[in-house]
C-alpha cells in the first residue's frame, strides 16, 4: 500500500510539474500572440511534437522564433508568424498566387498567414527530400511551424553575415551546390537568398527562411533566381573570392551545364 501511495504521489507531482510548465509556456506566447495561436501551440504539445517551449531566439517584423524541446529531447526551432502585420500579409500574396499547391487561398488576413506557414513547411520538405542542407520540417499548425534546431543548447548557429567561413571560396561553391540541388532536385528557387538567411554550422552552409521560395515554373522564379545569384556573388566578391560569372552560375544551377567555369 505504501508503494502505491508513493507512486500516486510521484504521479501527482509530475502532473503538477507538467501543468506548471505548460502554464509557463503559454505565458511566453500570450504576451505577443492571440488565443488561436495559443490553442495551436497547445495542439502541437498534445500531439507530442513539442515537449517544452523555451525563450525567444529571434524576434523580427514577420515572426518570432522560439527555442524548444521535442521528443527524445531533440532541440527545436518553433517559428510563430504574426497575424496582425498588414504590410507583411500584402507582400505574401505574390509568392502564393500562381503556386499550383495552393489553388484555393482564403484571402482573410489569418488565412493568408496560415497558407504562408504551410508553404514554408512544404518547401522545407522538398528541400530535405532533395538533400539540401536546411532545417527539417517537423510539424505545423495554423501560423506555427516546428523545425529542427540548427545550433546547440539553445544557441543558434551564426548567420553568414556574422562570421566569415574559414575557407570562403570553398564555402561559396558549397552554396552554389545547394542552390543547384534546390533547383534541379527540389524544383524550387529560394527567392531571397543572401548572407542573412544562410547559417554557418560546422563550416557548412545551412539555407533557411524558405517561406517565399517558389516552384521553378512560377512566373517570378526566373528573375528571383538571378537576384539570388547576384546577392551571393556580390557578398563573396567582397570577401575576396574569385566568383563565377552570374550567367554561368545560372546555367549550372539549372543543370544546363556540368562545369562551373
Amino acid at each position: 500500500m505504501e508503494k502505491k501511495a508513493e507512486a500516486a504521489e510521484r504521479s501527482a507531482e509530475e502532473r503538477n510539474r507538467m501543468l506548471n510548465k505548460r502554464q509557463e509556456d503559454y505565458k511566453v506566447i500570450e504576451e505577443v500572440f492571440d488565443r488561436l495561436t495559443v490553442e495551436g501551440v497547445d495542439k502541437l504539445i498534445r500531439q507530442g511534437k513539442i515537449k517544452d517551449l523555451e525563450g525567444v531566439i529571434k524576434a523580427g517584423k514577420e515572426a518570432r522564433v522560439y527555442w524548444g524541446i521535442g521528443p527524445e529531447d531533440k532541440e527545436l526551432a518553433i517559428k510563430i508568424y504574426y497575424t496582425t502585420t498588414a504590410d507583411f500579409r500584402r507582400g505574401m500574396l505574390k509568392y502564393i498566387e500562381g503556386d499550383r499547391r495552393f489553388k484555393r487561398i482564403r484571402r482573410t488576413p489569418r488565412g493568408i498567414v496560415y497558407t504562408w506557414t504551410q508553404k514554408e513547411f512544404k518547401n522545407l520538405q522538398l528541400a530535405e527530400k532533395a538533400g539540401v542542407n536546411s532545417p527539417r520540417a517537423i510539424a505545423f499548425n495554423r501560423n506555427i511551424l516546428v523545425m529542427s534546431f540548427i545550433g546547440k543548447d539553445g544557441v543558434p548557429a551564426p548567420l553568414l553575415r556574422e562570421i566569415d567561413p574559414e575557407d570562403p571560396s570553398a564555402f561559396y561553391l558549397k552554396i552554389l551546390e545547394e542552390m543547384r540541388s534546390l533547383y534541379t532536385k527540389a524544383g524550387v528557387v529560394h527567392g531571397d537568398l543572401s548572407e542573412y538567411n544562410i547559417m554557418v554550422w560546422e563550416e557548412v552552409p545551412v539555407i533557411f527562411d524558405v517561406s517565399q521560395a517558389l516552384l521553378i515554373e512560377h512566373p517570378l522564379a526566373a528573375p528571383l533566381l538571378k537576384r539570388d545569384i547576384s546577392n551571393i556573388n556580390t557578398y563573396f566578391n567582397r570577401l575576396g573570392v574569385d566568383v563565377v560569372d552570374s550567367e554561368d552560375v545560372e546555367t549550372w544551377v539549372k543543370g544546363e551545364s556540368e562545369d562551373l567555369s
